[in-house]
């Protein structure tokens, strides 16, 4: 009995880390297509430009939103849990009403900050205009983020993921005329008209389960205030993270150009969002759940392990594959402009193992509400990460930025570990370790291949260590879960019918 509750287990995360990176894969699929026609159309410099104002919106987004998106999903899925309807129904016209304050809150303090934001990112050229242009998307951004925490309260979780896909089908029609017509100056109406586009097809998903209501009593903020208190922890944690993405970036738009800006964003891209899909499950369907069982030890440490066993062995393969191809994916993604983003980028794919671990484990202090240690650990993070990258670049350029985020995410996996262990009582298994130990030996082959190897010796050697990759994880998730034998039988009973 004890052997089937785990391949159910197993299978669980399996199943719906596949269905979140499968439609992430399809999401990736439409993006190359996209960021390939808007590379050639906008050059380094304009993606450059695209990758600022992005990062912006979202440190802007971060500092205004009370942390609402996260906070609240922690909220409806207890109460959703219980199954009191009447109670939810209620918490989501309240997150819907505290959204629509916060929402205004954005779009003024946008404004207001846009000659500050101009003076810190530009040095040359007025931009403040521009800066206050980003306000309606920081403002629909705080809307969006309150009825897609409802969606994943719900669990609601394969219209999560079509919305995302129906919004990269979506950016991808809208952005590239818009490009393609007006060059640079098309880059913020672009950002706008996508940004009410994704606030239109939540609505039409969230509507149809709980119809649209806000309240405008004064009492809101009152009875509201324990969401608000735990999301003022992700406020500031946001505040940390995309700050440090927004002060990296800056940096490197002021004391380096543009250019540069747009070759660290090319392989940033490509390592962090595409490579990372598998992390999108960890949102979605793993947060909810480990909520659910944050009282109990031992079912959380048994939940926060087989997240790591199943993560980790889905992306280690797709990682080593993509280090290996990276030299080809530039040129796919991007153009041949775009060559010096392959090195950094390489190295950054190291950090991603070291992510696939830490995250899992890093969601703990989510779980349990514990907002000062979020804060400290992601307030640690963001400093060491600014400080790491900066003093990498200046020293080696855009390899140093590199190893920078590697040293971060080794970092970053120590403490939060150490920290889990002796607040939470979090204890790694040895099956992590001998996975760990099975993998993360194969990538070191394949990044040292990749600086001491040319031609058909490097693309031999890092295709073998790539099969030997796949083939490591797929046998040992087949030993794991009970999938492959259903799709044995499904396969056997369409033959026989």
């Amino acid at each position: 009995m004890e052997n089937k509750s785990e391949a159910s287990s197993y299978s669980h995360i399996l199943k719906y880390t596949s269905i979140f990176g499968g439609m992430q894969g399809l999401n990736i699929l439409i993006g190359i297509i996209r960021t390939k026609l808007v590379a050639l159309i906008l050059g380094p410099v304009g993606m450059g430009l695209v990758s600022l104002f992005n990062s912006t919106i979202s440190f802007i987004s971060s500092g205004t939103n009370l942390g609402l998106p996260n906070s609240s999903v922690k909220t409806l899925s207890e109460i959703y849990e219980q199954g009191d309807e009447e109670q939810l129904r209620h918490k989501i016209k309240l997150i819907r009403s505290l959204s629509f304050f916060v929402s205004l809150s954005g779009v003024i303090v946008c404004i207001l900050l846009s000659s500050t934001l101009d003076m810190f990112t530009f040095s040359w050229g007025s931009h403040s205009l521009h800066f206050a242009l980003l306000s309606p998307i920081v403002g629909m951004m705080a809307i969006i983020g309150g009825e897609m925490a409802i969606l994943k309260s719900v669990r609601k979780l394969k219209s999560v993921a079509v919305i995302s896909t129906i919004n990269m089908v979506a950016a991808l029609i809208i952005s590239v005329p818009i490009y393609y017509i007006f060059g640079q100056s098309g880059i913020i109406p672009a950002l706008t008209l996508m940004t009410l586009f994704q606030l239109l097809i939540t609505f039409h998903y969230t509507r149809k389960l709980f119809p649209f209501e806000i309240s405008f009593k004064r009492n809101i903020f009152c009875e509201g205030k324990e969401m608000i208190h735990l999301g003022l922890a992700f406020l500031v944690s946001g505040l940390f993270t995309t700050g440090a993405d927004f002060v990296i970036r800056s940096y490197l738009s002021k004391f380096a150009n543009l250019e540069t800006l747009g070759f660290f964003n090319a392989g940033f891209m490509l390592t962090t969002t595409y490579a990372g899909m598998v992390f999108v499950a960890l949102e979605t369907d793993y947060f909810p759940r480990l909520s659910g069982v944050n009282k109990d030890v031992i079912a959380r440490n048994l939940m926060v392990n087989r997240q790591i066993e199943v993560t980790f062995l889905l992306i280690a393969p797709m990682l080593l594959a993509f280090m290996i191809f990276m030299p080809l994916a530039i040129l796919l993604l991007y153009s041949s402009s775009f060559i010096s983003a392959v090195s950094m980028a390489q190295i950054i794919i190291l950090a991603l193992y070291l992510r696939s671990i830490k995250l899992p484990i890093a969601y703990l202090t989510l779980a349990k509400a514990d907002s000062k240690a979020f804060m400290l650990l992601e307030g640690y993070s963001a400093i060491l990460m600014v400080t790491a990258v900066i003093i990498g670049y200046q020293n080696m350029g855009l390899d140093g930025a590199g190893w920078g985020l590697v040293i971060t995410g080794l970092v970053d996996l120590i403490v939060i570990y150490l920290f889990a262990h002796f607040r939470y009582h979090y204890v790694i298994t040895s099956q992590v370790i001998r996975y760990v130990v099975y993998q993360l030996p194969l990538a070191i082959l394949a990044f040292i291949s990749t600086r001491l190897f040319i031609g058909t010796t490097y693309w031999v050697i890092g295709i073998i260590l790539t099969i030997v990759s796949f083939g490591v994880s797929i046998f040992i998730l087949h030993k794991k879960t009970s999938l492959w034998n259903k799709l044995i039988s499904r396969w056997k009973s369409k033959v026989s019918y």
